[in-house]
């Protein structure tokens, strides 16, 4: 199989450095038992959200659940695995808003709506479809939305998520949430290979780490209680370096108006029950 192996997005991540090393040594170790299992598919497994053998399979057991049946709106990660589980939204009729790779726009999220595709759901969920397909949006006109796909590295079974170490999905959540996008309702769900599931404890946690409600195999679906209330998603500036504020548009706009967080709006579930 052919590959291209990006640079380590962690290279400007911010935070305890400790933490940070414990972190990269679990991704490689997960890198190291995909490759292992033969599960990798192209364009490889290092230093990316790994696109993995199963991925359409655990995409339809996703869309075998209630909330995936319940849910009319979704925000997911651009990554090879998930792609399986945006076509499947389009498919299903939902609107989809799809995260800018590494939010690298002014208007960093794509809107897929699936009444209006210039072409297949296949080819609009992917990264280069989404350019013909949809178009961009501000942060401030983004809706509520009902489920959250995220990509993983690794998952554990009490819920906690373990990223490619760019900190990108942190603040995914984070812009979403600060704009009425994401509440504690909100279900929280990704896709991953059975080598990835990892037993509980296993990633180092934080008191600000979002818990995953659902975990999906080609395999099986693991439900996830909630311990209590969603942690309040928002940008934690001090975590961030300033190479990664540079290159991220919206981040730096933030930080030259000297708005280190938006006031929420109210959420359209809001304004209904009104």
């Amino acid at each position: 199989m052919s590959s291209r192996t990006p640079g380590d997005h962690a290279r400007d991540a911010g935070g305890d450095p400790e933490l940070l090393a414990r972190k990269a040594e679990l991704r490689t170790q997960v890198w190291d038992r995909l490759e292992a299992a033969g599960v990798t598919r192209f364009p490889g497994a290092r230093h990316r959200i790994s696109n993995f053998v199963g991925a359409e399979a655990a995409a339809e057991r996703l869309r075998d659940t209630d909330v995936w049946r319940a849910a009319t709106t979704v925000k997911a990660n651009p990554d090879s695995p998930q792609w399986p589980v945006r076509q499947r939204a389009l498919e299903d009729g939902k609107t989809v808003y799809m995260a800018v790779p590494r939010l690298a726009g002014q208007d960093p999220f794509f809107l897929l709506d699936p009444d209006h595709l210039a072409d297949t759901p296949r080819r609009a969920s992917s990264i280069k479809g989404a350019s013909a397909s949809a178009h961009t949006v501000a942060v401030e006109d983004l809706e509520p939305v009902d489920l959250v796909v995220t990509g993983c590295v690794a998952v554990t079974e009490d819920g906690l998520r373990l990223g490619k170490g760019g900190g990108f999905a942190d603040l995914e959540f984070a812009l979403a949430s600060e704009a009425g996008m994401i509440d504690d309702r909100t279900v929280v769900v990704t896709t991953v290979h059975e080598v990835q599931v990892l037993p509980a404890g296993a990633v180092p946690a934080s008191d600000h780490d979002v818990r995953l409600d659902l975990i999906v195999t080609p395999e099986r679906v693991i439900e996830v209680p909630r311990r209590g209330p969603r942690p309040p998603g928002r940008i934690r500036w001090g975590q961030l370096t300033a190479d990664k504020i540079a290159a991220i548009p919206l981040l730096a706009r933030l930080e030259a108006r000297g708005l280190p967080s938006r006031t929420p709006r109210r959420s359209t579930r809001d304004r209904h029950r009104t």
